[in-house]
């Protein structure tokens, strides 16, 4: 758990304009009291069932797993589970989140929601459950990220939502975020910002954790049930890192189970990646202390992926906290080995991946090798991949 102040060792904190704290704060009052009520609770549980349609499936990949049985040493090719998250209605982890933060500013009497996406998965979410309780949507994504992600911008609009095009910096995921704060700080009576991701100033690394843990609270009692004992690694793509920290918290207390957070290193880590922790350093980013991609002057430096979910320069702030005490390890996957990743799992498994899970597929394939065969390895696939068929596509220079 974060300290009073919103923060995971030295990570977190609240760093917002002085017309935000008031509002941050009335947020966490107004958390703490939903955590404590069972109406809360109930209303959430319900909605994930009936609506979201989880418990979503745990699949085992027989045919992933004897592919890298063939190319690896004598012995090696750990069993690869997949936690499903990309059958949920709006075909992604981010719905989990949205509900309960939806049902948050319904408790705090907001009348209008802002949020901002990248990969446009977000969005969709938001645009969704905005429909579903009859409030306005406004979401704010950037330019380069439109034109890679068109599906999932017309789907925004036929739930409703308002897409505000942003123009500076790279067009992308940091930029949407950037212009959805100065909204929020100049809307604050009214509007409630449901972040996307487990960054952003505090009580909100803590909250969408905690509303993403059910990928991880659902994983651990179905492995049990389909094995009988846990699995030896945990592997989740990161781009802020939601996914990842919904699957990882409810294992952090098994010191058995390894942790594995794969982010996306681009070109390469000597060239434009999207790998904070790996390529970056401490800094202040979007109301938290995080690692960034920065400069030598602290000036926040051009993230680049090929996923529009990973291109963005920083990390949830308990992530940042995960590898400075040794609980989880961070690795990183280019922009071809994800495609190869996507490829890989669409061909043995009959699965279309989002290019976010495909980083992580690429990151299983490699581990698994290197493991016994009596191992297991359960990874999330976050999201479908029907939103990036167009990007593949030209990546792979095929005719549609």
């Amino acid at each position: 758990m974060p300290d009073e102040n919103g923060h995971f060792g030295e990570f977190g904190g609240r760093y917002v304009a002085e017309t935000l704290m008031p509002l941050i704060l009335d947020l966490e009052k107004h958390y703490r009291a939903a955590q404590a009520d069972p109406e809360f609770a109930r209303e959430f549980d319900d909605l994930l069932e009936h609506y979201v349609g989880r418990p979503s499936p745990l699949y085992y990949a027989d045919r992933l797993t004897e592919e890298v049985r063939k190319d690896a040493p004598g012995g090696k090719g750990a069993q690869i589970w997949f936690k499903r998250d990309e059958l949920n209605h709006t075909g992604a982890h981010k719905i989990n989140n949205c509900i309960g933060q939806i049902l948050l500013a319904r408790r705090m009497g907001k009348t209008r929601i802002i949020a901002e996406t990248g990969a446009g998965q977000h969005g969709v979410a938001t645009a969704t459950v905005c429909a579903r309780f009859g409030l306005p949507c406004f979401v704010y994504m950037g330019t380069k990220d439109i034109e890679r992600q068109k599906p999932n911008l017309f789907r925004m609009k036929l739930l409703g939502a308002e897409v505000i095009p942003v123009e500076s910096g790279s067009g992308t995921l940091k930029d949407a975020m950037n212009e959805a704060l100065r909204d929020w700080v100049a809307n604050v009576e009214d509007t409630f910002y449901i972040i996307g991701t487990a960054a952003g100033p505090h009580p909100y690394p803590e909250l969408v954790r905690d509303f993403q843990s059910v990928i991880g609270k659902e994983a651990r009692q179905q492995i049990q049930e389909r094995t009988g004992r846990l699995p030896d690694l945990l592997v989740a793509a990161i781009g802020g890192g939601s996914n990842a920290i919904g699957l990882f918290h409810p294992f952090l207390d098994d010191a058995d189970v390894e942790m594995l957070g794969v982010e996306a290193a681009g070109e390469g880590l000597n060239a434009r990646h999207a790998a904070s922790l790996s390529g970056g350093a401490p800094g202040i980013l979007h109301g938290n202390k995080t690692h960034l991609l920065q400069d030598e002057d602290g000036q926040i430096s051009e993230a680049h992926s090929i996923s529009a979910g990973l291109d963005y320069p920083g990390i949830g702030p308990e992530h940042g906290w995960l590898k400075r005490i040794g609980r989880a390890r961070y690795d990183s996957v280019t922009d071809d080995e994800a495609l190869e990743g996507f490829q890989l799992l669409c061909r043995t498994e009959g699965i279309i991946p989002a290019l976010e899970p495909s980083h992580a597929i690429a990151a299983v394939a490699r581990e698994a090798a290197q493991m016994d065969q009596d191992k297991i390895i359960l990874a999330n696939l976050c999201g479908r991949g029907d939103k990036d068929i167009f990007t593949v596509a030209d990546a792979l220079g095929a005719e549609m």
